[in-house]
């Protein structure tokens, strides 16, 4: 089948809408990740004077109780997309959580967001694997909220004392990298 002129043309334009649909889900929030530096290893850090304030964090956690990130002001918070159908979510649970351990003394909470899931399958999920507690977010709202498309679970995120986006990694980690990059933050002045 010949490509029409008209055909060319259809696609080219949606080639660019879905091109700046892209880039609107990956850059966002006022473009905050272009001014901080991505490294070879794809973690983006932001400078301590070019963090933005992280959303609004509040809901319901899976076992029922609510949750409200400004609790957490004055500590480092270590937030974790996943989801039970995410066979890298299966295997990053247990980094997470050595993780968790090896810096909650320190003034470390960690968060989980489930997303895109079912609440059975996600409490059934945590069992065993991690401590820290996690909100249910079928519709993946704080995941947009954060910047972090469907398509990019698991993803990390952590926030500095103030609350305010420190690092992200848009995929899965493990606790060798993780565990630096949390007492790194940790050790900034507040």
């Amino acid at each position: 089948m010949p490509l029409t002129r008209a055909k060319a043309v259809a696609a080219g334009v949606a080639l660019l809408v879905a091109g700046a649909v892209a880039g609107t889900l990956l850059a966002g929030r006022g473009d905050w990740a272009d001014s901080c530096a991505t490294g070879d290893n794809g973690v983006i850090a932001c400078a301590a004077g070019e963090r933005p304030d992280a959303p609004v964090v509040a809901g319901e956690l899976l076992d029922g109780t609510a949750y409200d990130l400004t609790s957490a002001r004055g500590k480092i918070v270590v937030v974790n997309f996943w989801g039970s159908w995410c066979s890298p979510c299966r295997a990053e649970a247990k980094e997470l959580e050595q993780t968790y351990q090896a810096t909650k003394s320190t003034g470390v909470d960690f968060l989980g967001i489930n997303n895109r899931d079912d609440r059975d399958a996600a409490i059934q999920f945590e069992k065993g694997r991690v401590t820290y507690p996690s909100l249910f977010d079928p519709a993946n709202r704080l995941g947009l909220d954060f910047d972090i498309p469907p398509g990019a679970t698991p993803s990390t995120v952590v926030l500095d004392r103030e609350g305010r986006i420190a690092l992200v990694i848009r995929r899965s980690v493990l606790a060798s990298e993780l565990t630096p990059l949390v007492q790194k933050v940790a050790a900034e002045n507040g």
